[in-house]
């Protein structure tokens, strides 16, 4: 499953890609705009050639001889790190004509997009790599028939391709043996709000949401009580305190108690915040964030921002 909030297939998303086509791109979606969602930043920070020798495999398989990261422009230090690890991989040999000798070419740049929270979505970013206006496109196409400049193109999460060197040197039966029978493998989650251990963890899936926020995260601060957690990101509904108690972090758990694991940005509520309160920093946000292309999005997120104001 990709790692970009949807859960979508990666493999099956590659298998989308016309069989012949002659001029493919491969995007690396780093643009993680939404709140809550630390995880990505992480991976540029920790370990960058993880993700360029992802991008190279997946491109292998694609195929694609051109790739591109889009990363939000806040992640000052991290573009520095990202950009330095390609010169690197350039350097020896990872990255450009004929790889290692093996025949197969593939060029990777870095594209600084900002800040934009549109441009998370897969079209919208393309739409910024192609110098235009950070808006979301009409689909069909989809972008693996038409993407960037109008070519084949796959846009993975930066999770999701950091995910790809450790499978292929491992063995997919290795990595079925962690998580859930639907859900395998592990995921990044970031944990936030008024708790003791706040930061990035990678669990298995189906990981008791209960265990990891009190066990990993340590509980509230100064004996605080729950009230609500957001699980995956502003876009997920919120869980009640008695909903935490048996639901697990994986898709199908998660599905099953209408919500989502989204990006994995679990964000805790305590009993003292007002939901009110939440609701509208949240509204105030994506009326800002709207790119005003449709107008229920560009009028309605305004007017239940005012209304709640």
């Amino acid at each position: 499953r990709g790692r970009g909030g949807a859960g979508f297939s990666a493999g099956m998303k590659w298998s989308f890609v016309p069989k012949g086509a002659s001029e493919i791109y491969l995007l690396c979606n780093n643009d993680e705009g939404e709140p809550g969602t630390f995880k990505d930043r992480y991976i540029l920070e920790l370990s960058p050639h993880m993700l360029i020798e992802g991008m190279v495999i997946a491109a292998y398989a694609i195929p694609a001889k051109k790739g591109y990261i889009y990363t939000r422009c806040e992640f000052y230090e991290e573009i520095k790190w990202m950009e330095q690890a390609i010169e690197e991989a350039y350097k020896h040999g990872f990255l450009g004509n004929n790889i290692l000798g093996s025949g197969f070419s593939f060029h990777l740049d870095h594209y600084t997009g900002a800040g934009a929270y549109i441009c998370g979505e897969e079209t919208g970013l393309i739409s910024s790599l192609e110098g235009k206006k950070g808006q979301p496109k009409v689909k069909p196409p989809f972008p693996a028939v038409s993407g960037y400049l109008g070519k084949p193109t796959v846009v993975n999460n930066t999770e999701t391709l950091a995910a790809v060197p450790w499978i292929i040197r491992n063995g997919p039966e290795k990595y079925r043996q962690i998580g859930t029978e639907k859900s395998p493998g592990t995921k990044l989650f970031c944990l936030s709000g008024p708790v003791k251990n706040p930061g990035v963890y990678e669990l298995p899936l189906g990981y008791p949401l209960k265990d990891f926020i009190y066990k990993i995260g340590g509980g509230l601060l100064d004996g605080a009580s729950l009230k609500s957690v957001i699980p995956g990101g502003a876009s997920a509904p919120m869980l009640t305190k008695d909903e935490v108690e048996t639901v697990n972090l994986d898709y199908e758990a998660m599905a099953q108690a209408k919500t989502m694991v989204g990006s994995g940005a679990v964000i805790v509520i305590p009993e003292s915040q007002k939901i009110f309160d939440i609701l509208k920093i949240t509204m105030d946000f994506f009326h800002h964030e709207s790119c005003g292309q449709c107008t229920p999005c560009r009028e309605g997120t305004g007017w239940i921002a005012n209304i709640l104001q």
